[in-house]
């Protein structure tokens, strides 16, 4: 079964182009079958982009998912328009009361404040209360995987000498655990940040696994309470283009910034990215959505806890 998604969200007629199979709310209502339901805080400025982004990545698992998407009374999108908000969008007071199979939360251009100085850190850390009892399995990428990180387990972020910007190569730590059904040995991820978390701080708290590192760019991925949690410090939903666009926005500012690594073809800006994430990214999302979400949520959505 595709991904369920809003009527009319602009992520339909992109992924059509690109021969992905979505349906709309209209059409998954007449499938007679118990979706997941998955919340999906978008904390991106372009959030047309990110949904699109991470419906790609969603769709090509065989179960049927509803995708419900949340946004922040504390904070305006100044990005995205004022009427895509309102016909896509959710506030979170609106459906704390509700239990979901899955929770997905994005990065967010924040990441060299401190977390309490972030206008909507008090908002955010309820959430993430909430997801603790209300959620079956959540799936914190970038920036908010290391917010989460600092809020249930006290581990801080680091700012980085400069950007980690491209894609590296990555170990599995645990070949035996679900999540990695299917993968390489290595396998690739794109990173786009200025921060990091120590592989120190994790190995000092019981309660974190480190599933997958990098001797470039350091922690990957790290899981909490039996895969509960995930935290994952790097972009693996990212399209072709969006580090190209981030290198070549900088660039027309003016701003230091290296060529992304191991991305273009030659290491030439002028030439098109190789992607290499592509697999990896699509086994990364339906593994979690399988086993983690599928295979641990009760039938009965209320006997989350």
């Amino acid at each position: 079964m595709p991904l369920n998604i809003p009527d009319k969200l602009p992520a339909i007629e992109l992924l059509k182009q690109e021969n992905i199979f979505v349906i709309d709310a209209s059409r998954a209502s007449a499938q007679d079958i118990r979706p997941l339901n998955i919340a999906f805080l978008n904390l991106m400025p372009i959030k047309i982009t990110t949904e699109t982004d991470l419906i790609r990545v969603l769709s090509n698992s065989p179960l049927q998912v509803n995708l419900s998407f949340i946004k922040l009374k504390s904070h305006v999108s100044k990005n995205t328009s004022i009427e895509h908000m309102k016909t896509f969008y959710t506030n979170f007071n609106e459906i704390k009361k509700q239990k979901f199979d899955g929770f997905i939360v994005t990065g967010a251009p924040v990441e060299l404040l401190p977390f309490e100085k972030v206008d909507y850190w008090d908002e955010l850390k309820e959430i993430f209360d909430w997801a603790k009892t209300n959620v079956t399995s959540s799936f914190f990428i970038c920036w908010s995987a290391q917010a989460a990180l600092y809020h249930y387990y006290g581990i801080p972020k680091y700012e980085l000498t400069k950007k980690m910007f491209g894609v590296f190569e990555h170990s599995v730590n645990t070949p035996l655990n679900p999540i990695f059904r299917g993968f390489d040995d290595v396998f690739y991820a794109p990173h786009s940040r200025h921060t990091e978390i120590k592989k120190e701080d994790i190995l000092k708290n019981k309660s974190l696994t480190i599933l997958s590192e990098s001797k470039d760019s350091g922690v990957y991925m790290v899981s909490a309470r039996n895969g509960r949690e995930f935290f994952v410090t790097g972009h693996s939903e990212y399209n072709p283009g969006t580090l190209d666009v981030e290198y070549k926005r900088d660039v027309k500012k003016g701003l230091a910034i290296e060529i992304p690594r191991n991305y273009y073809k030659d290491n030439n800006p002028s030439n098109p990215p190789v992607v290499r994430w592509r697999s990896h990214a699509n086994l990364l999302f339906t593994n979690w959505l399988n086993y983690f979400v599928y295979q641990e949520t009760p039938f009965d959505i209320n006997d989350i806890h």
